[in-house]
């Protein structure tokens, strides 16, 4: 399977105000917000979605085994366009959070051990799988899996690529080529601390993607 000429740009773990508005004028086409209060990168209680934030980037909601009203309540509250689904979700709620009008990503955390049969049940009921790295956080964990393994993965949905990505590790994603990536997502690699994007890092990963990808 040929892998689209242009991959989507997904950071995410974003909460602060001003540094959502400075990633904003980078233009990935989605971000991220975590509302998993366990979390590192939680939003926080208080959080308002900043009026400024263009339209034409994707705003995703990252939920952990959260209820279906919660996750409807915050769809309205910050007009979410996705969301994600970080925890041990099943595809009949899949099929319930697309009934509130958004797209739906569903993740998988990926270690030599996960049998990549699970995502089956899932694959007509999202728009998106996330393979990320399984580790001691629900995403965020800075290290990337071995890639090598998504051999074992079917393609028959569009994926995208998570865990500790860097403009070092992208560098190789040719050795993707075969497979059904659609894009990849950006959080703890571009970082200078939890939920802070820096900027510099996050242009240089735009700049190899736009180059090469």
């Amino acid at each position: 399977m040929v892998r689209p000429n242009s991959l989507l740009v997904k950071v995410c773990g974003m909460r602060d105000h001003g540094n959502i508005l400075d990633v904003a004028k980078i233009h990935p086409d989605l971000m991220g917000f975590i509302f998993y209060k366990k979390s590192p990168r939680y939003v926080g209680d208080e959080f308002l979605m900043p009026k400024e934030m263009p339209k034409t980037i994707r705003k995703v909601g990252v939920f952990v085994n959260e209820s279906l009203e919660k996750i409807s309540e915050l769809i309205g509250k910050h007009r979410l366009d996705f969301v994600q689904l970080h925890g041990e979700e099943s595809a009949e709620d899949c099929v319930a959070v697309r009934k509130f009008g958004v797209g739906v990503i569903k993740v998988f955390s990926v270690d030599e051990r996960f049998d990549f049969e699970r995502t089956v049940p899932y694959e007509k009921v999202v728009d998106y799988f996330l393979f990320d790295t399984k580790g001691k956080y629900h995403g965020g964990n800075a290290i990337p899996f071995d890639w090598s393994l998504l051999s074992k993965y079917n393609q028959r949905v569009p994926f995208l690529l998570s865990g500790g990505l860097n403009d070092s590790n992208l560098s190789k994603l040719d050795s993707l080529k075969q497979y059904n990536l659609r894009g990849v997502d950006m959080n703890s690699g571009v970082e200078d601390s939890p939920g802070l994007k820096n900027l510099y890092k996050f242009q240089s990963v735009l700049n190899l993607l736009s180059t090469h990808y």
